[in-house]
C-alpha cells in the first residue's frame, strides 16, 4: 500500500468529534535532527523537511476548525547550537516565510510572531513585521510562530512592564493581578492553548508557554516531526477529546 493510501486509511480510522475540535493547538516540533540522522542526511535536511510540513499541518488544522495554531520553531536556548546549524535555521525561516506568504493570504491566515524579535537579523525581523502587518485582517486561522521564544524570558518581560507601570503610577502595586501580567505576554488577547502536542517521544515542555499552559491538555507523540501527518494530528485530537477538562473544579 502506498504512503498516500496508508494515510487515507489512518485518517478514516480516526474517531474524532468535529464539533469538539480544540480551538488553540500548540506544537513543540521536535525530532528533525533524529529524522535526518536515521536517513544519513545532514541535520539541515531534517529542519527543511520540518519547515515544509508545517504548511500542511497549518492548512489541515484550519480546514477542520482549529482557530489558532502555535508552532515552537526556535527557542532562546537554541542559539547555543553549532553556528552553522543556527545560520542554516535562520536562512530556512526566511525562505519558509517568504514562500508561505501567498498561502497565508489564500487560506486567510493571520501571522503573529511569538518571541524577542530584536535578536533576529534585520532582514528576518523586517520580514516578520511585514507579514504581521499584511495579514492582520485575516480571520480564519491565527498562526503563531514561536521564534527566539523562551517562556521564562516572556514572563520576566511582562513583569518588568508591570513594574514600570507601577513606578509611573499607571497601576497601583496592590492592583497587580493575572490580567495585568497577561496583557504584556506575547499572546496578549489570545485564548490559552487547549492542546499542546510534543513530537518525537520526548516528555517535557522545554520552556514553552509556561504561563499559558496552566490548564492545557498535553499529548506526547512518538512520531518525529517531519513524519507527523494530518492523521497524527487527528490521533492527538482524539486523545484530547477523551479527557475531562475541569479547570480545578470537581
Amino acid at each position: 500500500m502506498s504512503l498516500f493510501n496508508r494515510e487515507k486509511v489512518r485518517l478514516a480510522r480516526c474517531r474524532v468529534d468535529y464539533n469538539n475540535i480544540p480551538e488553540h493547538i500548540a506544537i513543540i516540533m521536535d525530532g528533525n535532527g533524529r529524522w535526518a540522522k536515521k536517513r544519513a542526511l545532514p541535520r539541515a535536511a531534517g529542519h527543511a523537511a520540518g519547515a515544509q510540513l508545517i504548511e500542511t499541518i497549518l492548512e489541515y488544522a484550519g480546514n477542520i476548525g482549529v482557530k489558532t495554531l502555535t508552532a515552537y520553531a526556535f527557542s532562546t536556548e537554541n542559539w547555543n547550537r553549532p553556528e552553522d546549524e543556527v545560520n542554516a535555521l535562520m536562512g530556512l525561516f526566511d525562505k519558509y516565510l517568504r514562500r508561505a506568504f501567498k498561502k497565508m493570504m489564500l487560506h486567510d491566515v493571520r501571522f503573529h510572531l511569538l518571541g524577542d524579535i530584536e535578536e533576529l537579523s534585520p532582514s528576518l525581523k523586517s520580514l516578520c513585521t511585514q507579514l504581521e502587518e499584511t495579514t492582520k485582517n485575516n480571520k480564519t486561522v491565527l498562526f503563531n510562530l514561536a521564534l527566539n521564544y523562551g517562556s521564562r524570558a516572556e514572563i520576566a518581560y511582562a513583569a518588568a512592564c508591570v513594574a514600570r507601570d507601577a513606578a509611573n503610577g499607571t497601576i497601583r502595586p496592590e492592583d497587580v493581578d493575572e490580567s495585568a501580567i497577561e496583557k504584556y505576554l506575547y499572546t496578549a488577547g489570545q485564548r490559552d492553548p487547549d492542546l499542546i502536542i510534543r513530537t518525537s517521544g520526548e516528555k517535557r515542555v522545554s520552556n514553552f508557554l509556561l504561563w499559558q499552559s496552566a490548564y492545557s491538555e498535553f499529548v506526547f507523540s512518538p512520531v518525529l516531526w517531519p513524519d507527523f501527518t494530518p492523521a497524527c494530528l487527528l490521533e492527538a485530537i482524539s486523545e484530547y477529546q477523551k479527557r475531562s477538562r475541569r479547570f480545578g473544579k470537581v
